[in-house]
């Protein structure tokens, strides 16, 4: 329809025209003495309109001329530019394939293109970094550093990771406090503070950035409770210098943690070194509650107290749910030692025995036969209790 449009107004200009040239009568007389030139009206305004499109037409082509220079420098420029993509997306697919003395070729050229040159040289460094060569890798990040551009943080980052793969933990932590005081704490910052503060063994801190990268997902959840664990009973032997030290820091912590059987046995041999055995019984109860553990178990029975009659009535009613759980035997057999009960320890001792033989059982039940005389029995298993194969107590 446009096409349609201009040829008639081109068609209709073209009649108004030759309309025009066929009834004007008018001339155009041009004096230069001692000349004198007449020309027709129409051939002057046809001379005139070819003059001007003439003119229009020198003055584009001086254009380009005198632009050529600039335009040759920006053709370069786009063909540099265009070398320098396509080095740094060479480079990244190399990294990614793990070919890693190309990544430093490509990234090296695309540095030397100006191809995004800090990124350039970080890539490059990562990959001297994985071919082991600590020279060429502090030449890149010098490079990086020195590059132009707003690539603060992948330079604090990279530095701070290679750091860590050095084993270097002390340095990368600075490095790390300086990214995170400029910026918000990304994911992958707290977890590389996380790698830090774990090689470092500063707990309170691992639990700290533990908990922060749990409300964003950002960690597995098997990973998370393992870390966790491990933290908060480093935490417990640092703490356990004085009951009260410990009491407040078990206080402090999640209802998770303190249900957690790692840690609430951890805990509970904690306090009763420190003589709070009517603690260290409240938590495994309140651990055993959440989740039945042997381990648990085995600590209920381990610190001789005035409430042993108590946790023997306790620990009987959970042989009603487990009544062969060999160390639920063993821990009833102690208490009932602890009571003086000598029969009812035998019996429970002999049980576990039965269920699953361990040496802790058959040290029991020797200790239990010198103390009625029976020392031949005693010798007996003194001597299955010497058996290397034997678990020390029962899982």
């Amino acid at each position: 329809m446009k096409g349609l449009l201009w040829f008639l107004a081109v068609a209709t200009a073209a009649v108004a025209l030759a309309l025009f040239a066929t009834y004007q009568q008018g001339y155009v007389l041009l004096v230069a003495p001692p000349y004198r030139i007449e020309i027709s009206l129409v051939l002057f305004i046809l001379l005139a309109l070819a003059a001007f499109v003439a003119l229009h037409w020198f003055a584009r082509i001086a254009s380009n001329v005198l632009r050529m220079p600039a335009n040759v420098a920006a053709f370069r420029e786009r063909q540099r530019h265009s070398r320098g993509i396509e080095a740094l997306r060479g480079a990244w697919q190399a990294y990614f394939e793990g070919r890693y003395g190309r990544v430093e070729k490509l990234a090296a050229r695309a540095y030397s293109l100006e191809e995004s040159p800090a990124v350039s040289a970080l890539l490059a460094a990562r990959a001297a970094h994985f071919m082991r060569d600590p020279d060429r890798r502090d030449l890149w990040l010098t490079r990086a550093e020195n590059a132009e551009g707003q690539d603060r943080n992948a330079r604090l980052a990279t530095r701070a990771e290679l750091l860590l793969d050095e084993r270097r933990f002390e340095e990368a932590r600075q490095v790390l406090a300086e990214l995170s005081d400029h910026g918000p704490k990304h994911i992958a910052t707290l977890r590389l503070q996380l790698r830090a503060e774990q090689a470092l063994q500063n707990w309170d801190e691992v639990l700290r950035l533990l908990q922060m990268l749990e409300k964003r997902h950002a960690i597995a959840p098997e990973l998370a409770a393992q870390l966790r664990a491990r933290a908060v009973i480093e935490n417990l032997r640092k703490k356990s210098l004085d009951a009260e030290s410990l009491a407040a820091f078990w206080r402090s912590l999640p209802e998770r943690d303190r249900r957690n059987p790692r840690t609430a046995v951890d805990a509970a041999r904690h306090f009763i070194r420190l003589g709070g055995c009517r603690r260290a019984h409240e938590i495994v109860e309140d651990a055993l509650a959440s989740a039945w553990d042997p381990s648990l178990v085995l600590v209920y029975g381990e610190c001789q107290d005035e409430d042993a009659l108590d946790r023997l009535a306790r620990a009987e009613g959970w042989l009603n749910a487990h009544p062969r759980d060999a160390a639920l035997l063993l821990t009833l057999g102690r208490l009932c030692r602890q009571r003086e009960l000598w029969g009812k320890a035998q019996s429970y001792l002999e049980a576990s025995v039965s269920e699953q033989p361990s040496r802790a059982a058959h040290l029991e039940l020797a200790r239990l036969a010198e103390r009625l005389g029976r020392t031949d029995v005693a010798a007996t298993h003194y001597r299955s209790a010497a058996d290397e194969g034997l678990p020390l107590e029962p899982r």
